[in-house]
């Protein structure tokens, strides 16, 4: 528990065009325990105070709202945004999500986003939706969502960004690149992929540590689901995805999509899903020269 020598680090999260699949699965936090990252130090000398979380926090309404933006206006530069879901610009971008009200109006998650953003310490883009617009963004994308970098870019904000994708992303994904912004701040450039993705996470390609990897070199390919050897004929993506699944697994380390007998879907990547579907078909011949390769040989 946090006592009077522990500095207080605000962070306010919001969730836009999202599924609320980002939320429950960091919720489902192993190790340290989403009550570890909340209550506890999960960092001695640091608090992790959640100002604002739609899904957990007890209130709702104006109240809430008025506790977001006192948030805002009291911790300028000082607190954390997390952003959960892509960002509607089509129409007058609260057509499609709004946060909240303002003197009576809806206040778009385009604007809960950019004012937020560009006045925080940093901003965590939690989920591939938040990362690169993600499913909300598949084609024909009538709400015209986009992720978190793309409205910076086209904001001119310059407020640090670290994406951490996946539909859902591992718990530790988010609460290690949490930690590590408590422990060490903010990440360096080289710490980040060219998708702002932390390297300790997302630094090697799925097909490198894949148990079926032996079955791909011997030239052993399952036909049908259920079989064994290599899921690429049956569309894996790994070859192109990196992320650290097969090292880490999913449950509590109990398995992970290829484990259970799934091609990886690439969840984690910028395309996903348009560039990577349909998901159960084989890769393109353009994409197999990249296997094995990292990012930098490529």
């Amino acid at each position: 528990m946090a006592n009077a020598d522990t500095a207080e680090i605000p962070v306010i999260w919001i969730q836009c065009a999202t599924c609320t699949g980002c939320s429950v699965s960091v919720l489902n936090s192993v190790s340290p325990t989403i009550k570890n990252v909340l209550v506890d130090e999960v960092i001695p000398g640091k608090h992790v105070n959640l100002r604002f979380q739609a899904t957990v926090m007890a209130g709702a309404g104006d109240i809430v709202i008025e506790e977001m933006d006192a948030t805002y206006q009291r911790e300028k530069g000082k607190y954390v945004l997390v952003v959960e879901g892509a960002i509607p610009t089509a129409g007058d971008k609260s057509s499609y999500g709004s946060i909240g009200e303002k003197d009576g109006k809806l206040v778009s998650m385009f604007e809960r986003v950019e004012s937020l953003g560009k006045d925080a310490l940093a901003v965590i883009a939690l989920g591939t939706c938040a990362a690169f617009g993600g499913i909300a963004a598949g084609a024909p994308n009538p709400a015209g969502c986009i992720g978190v970098a793309e409205l910076f870019k086209q904001r001119n904000i310059s407020t640090p960004l670290i994406n951490v994708p996946g539909c859902p992303p591992h718990p530790d994904w988010f609460v290690g690149t949490l930690a590590q912004v408590l422990l060490l701040g903010l990440s360096k450039p080289e710490e980040l992929d060219e998708y702002l993705r932390p390297k300790a996470f997302y630094g090697q390609l799925i097909h490198e540590n894949c148990p079926r990897r032996a079955y791909f070199d011997e030239g052993k390919f399952a036909k049908q689901f259920g079989e064994p050897g290599c899921l690429n004929e049956l569309g894996c993506k790994g070859p192109v995805t990196h992320a650290d699944c097969p090292l880490r697994l999913w449950n509590g380390g109990v398995n992970w999509c290829i484990g259970s007998g799934s091609p990886c879907i690439g969840c984690v990547e910028p395309g996903f899903p348009d560039q990577v579907a349909p998901f159960y078909v084989k890769l393109t011949e353009e994409a197999l020269p990249n296997i094995g390769s990292s990012r930098e040989e490529v």
